[in-house]
């Protein structure tokens, strides 16, 4: 960032992000032609060039319905996603009466800015998490979970929602959601083949007929598929981490940009750290997420920079200033704290039920015996509130 400045590093993340969304693209046609191999494998008697030649021209002639194929699958999902998102996380559209305090903060940073106001959700969660979703103007939408919107103060939260609207003014939601539908296609195709590849076992026994007659053609045919599988598997699973992984950076920074506050941006991810946990959440909707929580062996397979990494970027190259991993109390209310165990007496005004019980006060004196109600005055006996009014 220092070299080149933040909208040359916007561009050359949109140009990295193109040329890896038409590598996962091209993932479709190499399970295709994986596909193919391995049922020219199966069906003919031949050595392995025949068979790679065949499974090539069945490719070619399969390319224009599998482009069609994963053309419609990116329209279904084009109008259909966010449905799908709110089903899973159960974010509800709030206008301004339902979050009055929410809904100021998104609305006066885009008014600063000149920028089109996304729709706002709320999702009913202790945990807390925001993320940005949508294909087009008209879809763009914020969602932002009760816990992170009751823990952090204005200024943090208006980082976070600084942090989503950069997301959508770079056009990374876009360039993830359409990641997610591919890569979902993918990971789909490829388990469907080892489901019935290990289930049924069509593939062992085929293999070892035609390697009897051609010396294992079919066998290393589809040794062969099975690699380009498992490779498209990978590969798509690593594309989608390298397109989240640079934009959260960028994400950061374009936040600080919008508010002018790199303190408030690196508390809030301090904040947020560890507690971004969104239950019932797919990993394509973690992966979203201002931070996804969920680890792999260190941080190989983290689909987001460590909280760590990314406030040392806003330190070095913002200014900002990192006051250490926070702290925050628990959640639950103190109604909510009490509720697992047996309820206690409240203590009253002149000690504890339970004192009252034993006839004593909260000093250990004997209580006096009640007063009959005929010796009670009504004009001068007075209670914590005030003198009685009447005998009734």
């Amino acid at each position: 960032m220092a070299a080149y400045g933040l909208y040359s590093h916007i561009q050359s993340n949109r140009r990295r992000s193109a040329a890896l969304l038409v590598a996962l693209f091209f993932q479709v046609y190499v399970l295709i032609y994986a596909g193919a191999l391995t049922a020219e494998a199966l069906s003919i008697d031949a050595d392995l060039a025949t068979l790679m030649q065949r499974a090539w021209s069945d490719l070619l002639s399969a390319a224009p319905l599998a482009s069609l194929g994963t053309a419609l699958w990116i329209v279904i999902a084009y109008f259909f996603h966010q449905s799908m998102i709110d089903a899973l996380t159960g974010g509800q559209e709030v206008a301004r009466a339902e979050a009055p305090r929410l809904y100021n903060l998104l609305e006066n940073l885009c008014i600063s800015r000149g920028i089109t106001m996304p729709r706002l959700k709320l999702m009913e969660s202790d945990a807390l998490n925001a993320f940005a979703t949508g294909m087009s103007q008209k879809q763009y939408a914020i969602t932002v979970t009760s816990g992170l919107l009751d823990r952090l103060d204005d200024a943090e939260v208006e980082s976070v929602l600084g942090h989503e609207l950069t997301h959508i003014r770079n056009g990374d939601v876009r360039m993830m959601v359409i990641a997610v539908i591919i890569a979902g296609a993918i990971s789909f195709f490829a388990e469907l083949f080892f489901r019935l590849w290990f289930y049924n076992g069509f593939g062992w026994r085929g293999a070892r007929s035609s390697d009897d007659r051609r010396g294992g053609g079919a066998g290393l045919a589809i040794l062969i598929a099975v690699a380009l599988i498992v490779v498209a598997y990978v590969l798509s699973f690593v594309i989608r981490l390298a397109l989240s992984r640079s934009r959260e950076l960028l994400a950061d920074a374009g936040s600080v940009e919008l508010t002018k506050n790199p303190d408030a941006m690196i508390s809030a991810l301090r904040k947020i750290e560890g507690r971004g946990e969104l239950p019932g959440a797919t990993s394509a909707v973690m992966e979203m997420c201002i931070d996804n929580p969920r680890e792999g062996f260190g941080e190989l397979f983290d689909t987001h920079p460590s909280v760590e990494r990314r406030v040392a970027a806003l330190v070095k190259f913002a200014g900002g200033h990192d006051p250490g991993p926070i702290a925050l109390p628990p959640p639950a209310s103190g109604e909510e704290e009490t509720s697992d165990s047996e309820p206690t007496p409240a203590d009253g005004p002149w000690g504890s039920a339970a004192d009252e019980d034993a006839g004593e006060s909260a000093d250990g004196k004997p209580l006096p015996p009640p007063r009959p109600a005929a010796e009670i005055d009504s004009a001068t006996d007075t209670g914590p509130w005030g003198p009685h009014r009447g005998g009734g």
